[in-house]
């Protein structure tokens, strides 16, 4: 009997390790699946993870599990996603910032290798919302606030480098005004105090202010998109209520740890593809001012490449320093 060369020890090697994938991904998943959200309840990065998980559940037949592991502007959540098995038992929802931390924070894994892109799910504007108690109701009256008192107008954010500050900066930066910062460990407890009137600005993703704003718990005064959101059509933007060229967006995906196998990475972005595509999510999505986006998942990657400099580049002219 003929020894195997190396050539074809390899080759068979690496039909085995195929069919070995396939069978995986037949039987994934094998127990529930957690969905790891890199911040506290009642942010937009929950709000989308826990639309997702609902319908990823119903998809994948096995229960899709929300674990929040804030801290450190979703570095710690992401640290935990990226030690995780790579078996597609453990998903990370990432926003916009995962494009923040590369520039604000000593990472101990690299953002280009430990992950695997499954789909980009969506995008939404930031919000300039104020409490109720604040006599302002434009952005301009605001900003003549503002002017008129600098340094004692507060805003609340998730945290140092978090969406909610960065845009809060750029919109500082852009209208002139000195207003200091309150940074809280996520967007839900940064919206309370603003809601108590503790602090007086909180501008943060729309899709998280929705029900407040409806309940007169927060008062709306701008969207910070290029066009008004669908669900507020006479909300002005920031751009053309006073603050011209400002633009702001959150944007939120999915990432699976990294040499989990391309079979089940398909499987996870098939299921995905499906739920972005129905008309109901579509629905779900534009009620809370955001709206689902469709990309490869190579173009999702060439994205976060593309945001990370982006974002690196405002948080250094920013001079922002993580805490």
């Amino acid at each position: 009997m003929k020894k195997l060369t190396p050539l074809l020890c390899a080759s068979v090697a690496l039909a085995f390790a195929g069919l070995s994938g396939v069978a995986a991904a037949q039987t994934y998943p094998t127990k529930p699946v957690r969905l790891i959200v890199p911040f506290p309840p009642g942010g937009s990065n929950d709000i989308v993870g826990r639309l997702m998980a609902q319908e990823l559940t119903e998809k994948l037949g096995k229960q899709v599990v929300i674990d929040n592991r804030g801290g450190a502007g979703g570095v710690l959540g992401t640290e935990i996603a990226a030690n995780a098995d790579p078996d597609g038992h453990t998903l990370l929802i990432i926003s916009v910032a995962y494009a923040f931390n590369p520039a604000l924070y000593k990472l101990r894994f690299d953002p280009d290798k430990a992950f695997v892109p499954v789909a980009i799910l969506g995008t939404g504007p930031n919000a300039l919302t104020v409490t109720p108690k604040l006599p302002a109701n434009s952005v301009k009256e605001l900003i003549a606030m503002a002017k008129a008192q600098p340094g004692k107008l507060n805003y609340a954010s998730a945290g140092v480098g978090s969406f909610q500050h960065l845009g809060s900066e750029l919109f500082r930066i852009m209208a002139g005004i000195n207003i200091v910062h309150v940074p809280f460990k996520g967007g839900g407890p940064a919206m309370a105090d603003v809601i108590g009137g503790n602090t007086e600005i909180c501008l943060g993703s729309l899709i998280q202010m929705i029900p407040h704003v409806d309940s007169k718990r927060l008062k709306l005064l701008g969207i910070g998109g290029t066009r008004r959101a669908k669900v507020y059509p006479n909300v002005p933007t920031i751009a053309e209520a006073g603050v011209p060229g400002y633009d702001s967006s959150n944007w939120w995906g999915i990432l699976a740890p990294a040499k989990t196998p391309p079979a089940i990475v398909q499987r996870l972005r098939d299921e995905t593809a499906k739920i972005l595509a129905s008309s109901d999510v579509q629905r779900k999505f534009e009620g809370q001012g955001a709206e689902t986006v469709k990309m490869s998942p190579d173009e999702f990657g060439r994205f976060i490449k593309t945001e990370i400099v982006k974002w690196t580049k405002v948080v250094r002219e920013a001079g922002i320093k993580a805490e």
